[in-house]
Parts: structure tokens; sequence; C-alpha cells
């Protein structure tokens, strides 16, 4: 078995479910557990290590190995660590099965983190001589990454500065350099409350919304239709969840619905709440409408014809762009300034499902790419 397969295997035993889909105090929650594992195998290979706090008892672990000489460069290896709610404890048990190793996290994004570490350690494993002279590299690995980001946000915080950010995702090992950003929206409609026998005194609110729905199903579709990217396609909305009423022989006076709307690059929060309020105000919709996930979720767009994002995708084999319509850490990390990208192995087809699943094959290709593309570097 190889040394990336091993690391993948125990990560994956190691659970690290995001506190938003558990409690705090649950045995399964949170990222420490694979954060110390990585910690000891770093300090074990030589290589620096620290925490960063973020929110009270989590903490992003960075990794540096660092040249001999002046730090000219500095490439950022940034996989998170968290992974969404289990099915069942089953999911905390490697399977090796026909060439795919099936656990929660083996493909979001715990395959990524064994390449991009394991990437890590082989370098570091090679004489002074034989590694970078002047290039930093950084593993990140970040918290939060299935809720609020909150791992990258704090490392932009800090002002971590990086020529090139490569963020693991499960991409097919494809280098993507574009992806959509998201914005949730509650949208209210107020009405008057009566009694079910006389409704023609009350004001209904779950009505006026219907209007609402109307117009996003089908103007504001129609709108985002001609909105389209080359290399992303169109912004989307989706109706998530509606709530009103309380019951039946009441008018409901309140109703909630909340919207997930996937911006392009070049949309911005400001842009898209302004342009919802004028089109719903035209058609007659009085609503409120606010952020109810309170923080910018950006669209990722970096300049393919960066040196270092050139020299990934030729490696990659790809002569062109991609994107995806996921939103990750690498929009929070560009937004920051760094240049990022997405790359990893595995599928999004194969994330947060119930036989979650990545391939051997890419997870051990992604580790020897990375190895040599950081390897290239002066």
């Amino acid at each position: 078995m190889s040394p990336v397969l091993t690391l993948l295997r125990e990560l994956v035993a190691l659970p690290s479910v995001n506190p938003a889909f558990t409690s705090a105090d649950d045995p399964l929650s949170g990222e420490a557990r694979v954060a110390e594992r990585l910690m000891d195998l770093a300090h074990c290979s030589g290589l620096d290590a620290e925490l960063q706090p973020v929110l009270p008892g989590r903490s992003n672990l960075i990794i540096r190995l660092t040249p001999r000489g002046r730090v000219r460069q500095r490439i950022l290896l940034a996989p998170h660590l968290d992974t969404v709610t289990l099915h069942d404890l089953d999911q905390l048990r490697p399977v090796l099965r026909n060439g795919r190793l099936y656990g929660r996290g083996s493909c979001d994004t715990k395959g990524s983190v064994a390449s991009m570490f394991q990437a890590l350690r082989t370098l570091a494993a090679r004489p002074p001589r034989s590694r970078p002279a002047s290039t930093e590299i950084v593993f990140a690995g970040l918290i939060d990454e299935e809720s609020g980001q909150s791992g990258s946000r704090a490392l932009v915080r800090s002002k971590f500065k990086a020529q090139l950010a490569i963020v693991g995702e499960p991409t097919r090992l494809k280098v993507i350099t574009a992806h959509k950003g998201d914005i949730w929206l509650a949208l209210q409609t107020k009405g008057r409350a009566a009694h079910g026998s006389t409704p023609e005194l009350g004001k209904n609110a779950i009505t006026q919304m219907a209007k609402v729905i109307e117009v996003l199903e089908g103007d504001y579709a129609a709108l985002l239709k001609r909105k389209r990217h080359p290399v992303l396609g169109c912004a989307t909305l989706n109706i998530g969840t509606i709530q009103g009423g309380r019951q039946p022989n009441i008018v409901p006076n309140l109703c909630e619905m909340r919207v997930d709307r996937r911006t392009l690059p070049g949309e911005t929060h400001s842009s898209v709440v302004r342009e919802l309020r004028a089109l719903l105000r035209r058609r007659g919709c009085d609503i409120t409408l606010r952020d109810w996930k309170g923080v910018p979720s950006s669209p990722l767009e970096t300049d393919e014809r960066l040196p270092l994002v050139q020299s990934l995708l030729a490696l990659a084999k790809q002569d062109r762009p991609m994107g995806v319509n996921y939103f990750s850490d690498a929009g929070v990390l560009s937004t920051g300034g760094i240049p990022s990208v997405v790359f990893g192995p595995g599928d999004i087809a194969q994330a947060h499902t119930s036989d979650e699943w990545v391939s051997v094959k890419q997870v051990e290709s992604a580790t020897d790419l990375l190895v040599r593309f950081l390897g290239d570097q002066a």
C-alpha cells in the first residue's frame, strides 16, 4: 500500500464532522483529531507546524517547508479538514474495494488532504539542495469550509500572502480557474391576520409570496439565462424553503422564503440584491429581503495566463481553463488577494453521499503531480 493511501485510510477513520451539522459536545465533532495527527506527522518529517486559532476549540493547521535562502515566492496548499455529517458510523471505517477508498470525507476532501500533505512530506525528505531554493510551500488544513468558511477567512485576515493557492476539492485532477459564488437570501412578505371564516378581512402573506415565486420562476429566470460566463454558464436561483402561517383557520400574516443564488464573476452581493428588489418592485411585489447566511461567498476567476497556473495546467495536460458550479475556499482566498485554483482527486458527484468514495489511482496521481509541480519551483 502506498504511503498516501495509508495516510488517507487513517484520516478517514478520524471523525471531523463540522459542528454546524452536529453539536459542539458531540464526540465526532470538530477537526482537531485530524489536525493533531497531521501535526505529529509533520514534526516527524522535520516540518514546522503550528495551529492558528479560528473558533473556540477549532484551529487551522499551518505547516511550512521553508527554503534555505531568501523566500521569493510562496505556494499555498489549502484543503479543508471538516466533513459533513455521517449517515452512519460505518463511514468511519475506510473500505478499499475495486480501486476505490470508501468512507466519509474520502472524496471531500481528505483525498486532497492526503495528497497535498504527502507531497509536502516527499519534498521534505529530499536533501536540502534538491528542494525548491527560494519557494516556501505552506500547507493550510482549513476548518469550516462546509459551513461558513471561517478557516479561509481567518487566513485572509491574518494578511497571509502567496503567489498561488491550490485549494483541495474533488475536480477529477482538472485545474479549475473559475467557480460560482453563493448568496443565501430570505424574502419575506407581510399580511394581516384574520379569522379563516372571513378571509376578506385579512391580507394573505402566502398569496403574496405566490406572486413573488411567479416572478422568480418567470421573468427573473429568463434574466439569469442571459447572464452567461464563458466557462461557468448561467447564473441560477433555487427556491429552497418556504414557511408561512400557523394553522388553517387563520389568514397568515407572515411568509418567508429562502433562496440560493449562484453568482458569476463580476456580480456582487449588493448588485444581486439591487437587481432583485428592483424587479420585484416593478412587478408590484411588496417584500423585505435580507442576507441570512451572513458571509459573502464570492465567485472565483483566476487568470490562467499566470506563469504558475500555466505550469500546473501543463502538468495536468490541460489545454484550457475549466470551471465548476460549486463554491469553495478558493473564492475567499482569491478575494483576499491570493490567486487561487481548485484541484484534487475525486468527483464532486461522490461528495456528501452515503457511499462516498475516491479513486485510489487519482489520489496517487494527484500526489505525483504536486510533487513534480512543487519540485520544479526555484
